[in-house]
């Protein structure tokens, strides 16, 4: 048992919750391969990193990750669910080495943590309660009618509805996913916020809740909104991150990266855009 994880049979191993790990230090990669695995974070936020019924970490950032750690010489990864607010925290804090969220790359965050290059590119959409009695299509839905819109703490979603007008008594915040269908079917929001891969996903696990049709792509600072998602590390971690940028980089030139993104529902138009922006250009606001 390693920090409170159970161990599987890939060789990797779980953690159930936060992790109270030691204290926070920069992570090398002499230390990795000293202490033999990689501590990496998911924020149960399905496709892109969560744990299955049997324990085993799935999404698109963990089997990305898996491979490219494969690729780099680990082969064991002791994955650590904790909410997506704690990912960054958590990071700085010396909790976990890396984070396989798929987290969209803002200038905000590059302030605090390291990016890799760009995984993956994706938009946005709105969970909405069945048939959409509202007629919701679009955030700006919520700029001037009283009615609330859900979105999740740490998320993007946030700084978007701020550019946009909405007023912070229109916003209610929630702490994961799971709560997006409860709160958008018992009318605590009249619609919940996210990527358009999270908003299909949570569609279909009730028929009480839809996707918004037709959906208007916000337009934030003068473009559609777009979000391209990285990993992540601590800013003391260049070289650990500079290593897995050169792998990922190599990885994604193969057919097994891209049929990892089309297994958790990336269009080929997401798996294009994600060429299509740097992480210094996304980090600086362009």
């Amino acid at each position: 048992m390693r920090h409170g994880a159970k161990l599987i049979t890939a060789g990797m191993a779980i953690a159930l919750g936060s992790v109270l790990a030691g204290p926070a230090q920069a992570v090398t990669m002499k230390q990795i391969q000293d202490r033999g695995y990689v501590r990496v974070a998911v924020a149960n936020e399905m496709p892109y990193g969560y744990m299955n019924a049997k324990g085993e970490a799935e999404g698109a950032g963990p089997a990305v990750a898996a491979a490219v750690l494969k690729r780099m010489g680990f082969k064991d990864v002791e994955w650590v669910v904790t909410q997506f607010g704690a990912l960054i925290p958590g990071l700085k804090a010396g909790r976990f080495d890396m984070v396989a969220a798929e987290m969209a790359i803002l200038p905000a965050r590059c302030k605090q943590v390291l990016y890799s290059e760009p995984n993956t590119s994706y938009g946005e959409g709105l969970l909405v309660p069945a048939g959409n009695p509202g007629q919701i299509h679009g955030y700006g839905d919520f700029k001037t009618a009283s009615r609330k819109v859900a979105i999740m703490a740490g998320a993007d979603q946030l700084d978007m509805m701020q550019k946009l007008g909405v007023p912070e008594a229109n916003l209610v915040t929630i702490n994961s996913n799971a709560d997006a269908i409860s709160t958008v079917a018992t009318g605590r929001a009249a619609a919940y916020a996210a990527t358009s891969l999270t908003v299909g996903n949570l569609a279909s696990k009730s028929d009480k809740v839809q996707s918004a049709a037709p959906f208007e792509d916000p337009v934030i600072d003068g473009k559609p909104a777009r979000s391209w998602g990285g990993f992540t590390f601590s800013q003391s971690s260049s070289a650990f991150r500079d290593a897995f940028n050169r792998q990922l980089e190599a990885f994604k030139k193969t057919p097994e990266w891209k049929q990892i993104l089309l297994k958790y529902g990336f269009s080929q138009a997401d798996i294009d855009g994600s060429a299509k922006k740097t992480t210094p250009a996304l980090c600086a606001g362009k």
